[in-house]
C-alpha cells in the first residue's frame, strides 16, 4: 500500500477536489457541534393544501448528522430553523443547554449569517466589535469565544455562503472575508470556504437539490459531501495541527518540536 497518497498531494489541489471513502480523517474529529440555522438543521419546506407553508427541523436529514454517519464521529446538532447569532447568544443557546460543559465538543462547524446579514440586514461589521455593537461580527464573535471558554483546544470551521443571487453577492463575499479574518485571528480555526469552492446554488444545481428555498435530502446529503471533503483537506494539510485531537479535553498533552 502506498501510504503517502495520505499525506502528499497536488500543490494545486483544491478542497473539493476529492471525496474521500468512509469519511476521510474527519473521523479523528470524535464529537462536533453543528451551530446554524435551517441549513445546519435538516429542514424541509412543506405547503399544505391550502398553500400555507410549512417549515420542519429533521436533524437525521442534517448535513451534520450524514457526516456522523459517515465518518463515525458524534454530531450534536446545535441549531434551529431561522437561527442568528444574535438569538443564539441572547437566549438560544442558554435555554437549551449549549453552553453547558457536559456537552463541550472536540470541534465545532459553524454556519450562520445568512438570517443575520441578508434576512434581518444587520451591519456585518469587522473582528473586535463587541456584541454590543449590533453588527453580525460582534455576536458571532462573542458566540466563538463563549465555545472557546468551554472547550480550550476545540477546532473551529466557520462556513462562507455559497453564491447564489448576484443582488447580495457583495454581502456574501463580505460574510467570507470576516470568517477568514476570525480564522487568521484565533488558533485551530479554519474556513469552509463555500463561496469559492462550492458551486453556484442556482440553475440546475437548485432544481436537483432543493425543495423550495430550503435543501431535499440530497442537497443535505451533499452538503456533508462538501464538508467532509473540505475537512479532510484542511487536516491533511495541516497534520501538526491535529496530532493531538485525542488530548482535547482532557490535562494531557505531548510536548512538539519547535
Amino acid at each position: 500500500m502506498n501510504t503517502e497518497m495520505f499525506y502528499t498531494f497536488d500543490e494545486n489541489e483544491k478542497p473539493l477536489d476529492r471525496m474521500p471513502s468512509g469519511g476521510g480523517f474527519c473521523g479523528i474529529l470524535e464529537s462536533v457541534g453543528c451551530i446554524g440555522d435551517s441549513l445546519a438543521s435538516g429542514e424541509f419546506e412543506s405547503i399544505s393544501a391550502d398553500g400555507v407553508k410549512g417549515y420542519h427541523d429533521m436533524f437525521y436529514y442534517s448535513w451534520g448528522q450524514f457526516m456522523a454517519r459517515e465518518a463515525g464521529f458524534t454530531a450534536r446538532n446545535f441549531s434551529r430553523g431561522g437561527m442568528t447569532a444574535k438569538e443564539y447568544l441572547e437566549s438560544f443557546g442558554q435555554a437549551n443547554g449549549f453552553f453547558d460543559s457536559s456537552l463541550a465538543c472536540k470541534a465545532y462547524i459553524i454556519a450562520l449569517g445568512v438570517n443575520d446579514i441578508l434576512n434581518q440586514h444587520q451591519p456585518t461589521g469587522r473582528f473586535g466589535d463587541s456584541a454590543d455593537s449590533g453588527s453580525f461580527a460582534g455576536y458571532f464573535g462573542e458566540l466563538v469565544r463563549r465555545y472557546r471558554q468551554i472547550s480550550p483546544g476545540a477546532k473551529f470551521f466557520f462556513v462562507t455562503m455559497p453564491k447564489q443571487y448576484a443582488a447580495d453577492d457583495a454581502l456574501r463575499r463580505e460574510h467570507a472575508e470576516l470568517m477568514y479574518d476570525f480564522a487568521r485571528r484565533y488558533d485551530n480555526s479554519y474556513v469552509i470556504d463555500l463561496y469559492r469552492y462550492a458551486p453556484p446554488y442556482t440553475g440546475q444545481f437548485r432544481e436537483k437539490f432543493f425543495l423550495g428555498g430550503h435543501m431535499n435530502p440530497c442537497g443535505y446529503r451533499l452538503t456533508a459531501k462538501f464538508f467532509i471533503s473540505y475537512i479532510d483537506y484542511i487536516i491533511r494539510h495541516n497534520m501538526e495541527d491535529f496530532m493531538q485531537m485525542g488530548f482535547i479535553g482532557t490535562d494531557f498533552s505531548y510536548p512538539q518540536k519547535k
